[in-house]
């Protein structure tokens, strides 16, 4: 049986002075970084959920809860590798991920095509079957003031019927 399904996942964090911001699993900036417990890398986050939810599985927090040491700055990479490793045991394939970027600084548009290279691989899947934006809240809020980033993202996945469900 082959079955469609879709997630939805977000993320934010605050924005301190740094050594570097990492969207996508590539660095965008070198004068701030996301305050988090791993690397901070709210697309990879924000599709992690989008990922869990499609497969009715955990949140990213209940999977990797930021009071455990041991992923005191792990990267999104290799986050999303252990997700993506869930989905293929479970008989899941993903079909395409959509993401929205909300940030004021740094731009997103000259990290695009990297970032989709990046996140593309990570996932598996053609750079096709992964749509990245860029917005910014027009100075509103505390994204608009330059004080966080946060992603919204959605996840289409197929079930093959691989997987013996109990």
């Amino acid at each position: 049986m082959i079955k469609i399904r879709s997630g939805v996942g977000y993320d934010i964090h605050r924005l301190v002075p740094g050594d570097g911001l990492m969207l996508g699993g590539v660095k965008v900036s070198t004068v701030v970084r996301a305050e988090a417990h791993s690397d901070g890398d709210v697309l990879v986050h924000s599709l992690i959920d989008a990922l869990l939810g499609a497969v009715a599985g955990p949140d990213i927090g209940e999977l990797f809860p930021d009071t455990d040491p041991a992923l005191k700055g792990a990267s999104g990479a290799a986050l999303i590798a252990q997700v993506r490793g869930m989905l293929a045991a479970r008989g899941f394939e993903i079909i395409n991920v959509d993401c929205v970027v909300v940030t004021e600084e740094p731009r997103i548009a000259p990290f695009k095509a990297e970032i989709v290279r990046t996140v593309s691989g990570l996932l598996g899947i053609p750079a096709e079957d992964f749509n990245l934006k860029g917005k910014t809240k027009e100075k509103l809020d505390a994204v608009g003031r330059g004080e966080a980033i946060e992603c919204f993202s959605i996840a289409m996945v197929r079930y093959n019927g691989s997987f013996q469900d109990k």
